[in-house]
């Protein structure tokens, strides 16, 4: 996931569907006393995970990866607590971190908070899980490894999957607004310049079907431009310097231009409402920017109903949008078990079974050249060559620079600027203002 902010975020990435826990819990942390009697009596050890987003692990959607678990160690059970809202996952989360009290025995973080996480306030509220764990950190990309480690060499975090950017779009919806439905012959047409992307997004409103929109939301729209510049919400040093930033200002003109234009159904993606999934279903927008974590989505939320009916072409320019990693809070009751199981969960011949199942690309360097991945074609896709334009599209990554606060910065830009113009009409330069308010009360540097 993922996720720059998603998820997913990423991948906040990120992200939504799939949840084996929904309602107003965002983290399930305290066991019950007979849980840990169990534990010291050699019985079942409870263990707890906290995700949001589309991850892939469960028993019901997934990869089946915790009933694999359990098997191969009788007395672990696992349950997952996932959440569609990135961001108040990530601040509830905080507020369990800084009383040491709450947090589930592993919690994911998304690629836009792994700065804080790793930063000198919360760096020592985490387990060095290669110690702990037994991880081998040689099997991940060397960068993503990098983005996970704090000041003094310990590594909180292992990565989970990582979000190279394609653009997935629904087939039928094409050809009814007479735009080819070939898979490299829509590439072509936005091939190299996202503004391309805005003018087949004309093209497709002039003969669109009607009820429908060319692209899902103009805050979706933002993040994948973002996602492709390598200048984002920091600068070289890691200092968080958005307002200057070349790609944050292109990422908000295009979004804009989206947004005022018509081009998109006016939708917050991973809205609690539930919506933005419902339009999968409904076929409600022909776009949507589609990292890799993306496809376990539409799976999920458009359903059998429209299987075949999404593929899947190059985006205008490449880059990533999200990616995780799974973190083990040392205020967890079960450290050393949770370490081990997150790396499990992270090793290379888990992150093929996930990408197979929910289409998550791996961030150990093996599983991305392995046959699994290279030759993989997702059924809900038909013969469409996921593993293909993914890892592709992944080999060109060039990880921008992450500021501590570019999840916080993401949501006011996508939630409190861009979503305010789609959805209400207010004027660009003042939902600008909004958001630089935004960020001067409430961050802190």
């Amino acid at each position: 996931m993922r996720t720059s902010s998603s998820r997913r975020g990423y991948r906040t990435a990120a992200a939504a569907v799939a949840a084996v826990v929904t309602g107003t819990v965002l983290l399930t942390g305290c066991g019950s006393d007979k849980d840990d009697e169990a534990g010291k009596d050699g019985g079942k050890i409870t263990l707890r995970v906290g995700t949001f987003g589309s991850f892939g692990y469960d028993n019901k959607t997934g990869a089946k990866l915790y009933a694999e678990y359990e098997r191969l160690h009788p007395n672990i059970k696992i349950e997952e607590s996932n959440v569609s809202d990135g961001q108040k996952y990530w601040d509830t989360l905080k507020l369990r971190l800084s009383q040491n009290s709450g947090t589930a025995d592993i919690q994911a973080i998304e690629v836009g908070y792994i700065a804080e996480a790793t930063g000198p306030t919360m760096a020592a509220k985490w387990l060095d899980v290669v110690k702990e764990g037994g991880a081998d950190t040689s099997k991940f990309l060397d960068w993503k490894v990098k983005q996970a480690t704090t000041a003094d060499g310990k590594v909180i975090g292992l990565g989970t999957d990582i979000g190279p950017m394609a653009v997935c779009y629904n087939k039928d919806l094409f050809a009814k607004a007479g735009l080819p439905t070939d898979r490299d012959e829509v590439g072509k047409l936005w091939n190299g310049d996202w503004a391309k992307f805005l003018t087949v997004g004309e093209t497709y409103k002039k003969k669109a079907p009607a009820g429908t929109a060319f692209h899902d939301s103009a805050s979706g729209l933002f993040n994948a431009v973002l996602s492709s510049d390598p200048v984002q919400y920091a600068n070289s040093s890691g200092q968080l310097d958005w307002e200057n930033s070349p790609g944050v200002k292109k990422a908000w003109e295009l979004g804009v231009k989206a947004a005022q234009g018509g081009l998109t159904a006016k939708l917050r993606q991973f809205d609690e409402a539930g919506t933005w999934n419902a339009a999968f279903k409904n076929s409600k927008f022909a776009t949507v920017a589609c990292p890799s974590w993306m496809t376990g989505i539409i799976k999920d939320q458009a359903g059998p109903a429209n299987q075949g009916k999404w593929d899947i072409a190059a985006p205008p320019v490449a880059g990533n949008w999200g990616g995780a990693f799974l973190a083990v809070p040392k205020a967890g009751k079960h450290t050393k078990e949770a370490a081990e199981l997150a790396a499990w969960l992270t090793a290379p011949e888990q992150h093929a079974k996930v990408f197979a199942v929910n289409g998550n690309i791996p961030s150990s360097k093996d599983t991305l050249l392995s046959p699994a991945v290279q030759d993989a074609k997702l059924p809900y896709f038909g013969d469409t060559p996921v593993g293909k334009i993914f890892s592709s599209a992944a080999a060109g990554i060039t990880p921008a620079v992450i500021s501590r606060y570019d999840g916080q910065v993401k949501t006011f830009l996508t939630d409190n600027g861009i979503l305010d113009i789609e959805q209400r009409g207010t004027d660009p330069a003042k939902a600008w203002e909004n958001v630089k308010k935004l960020v001067d009360d409430k961050i802190q540097q």
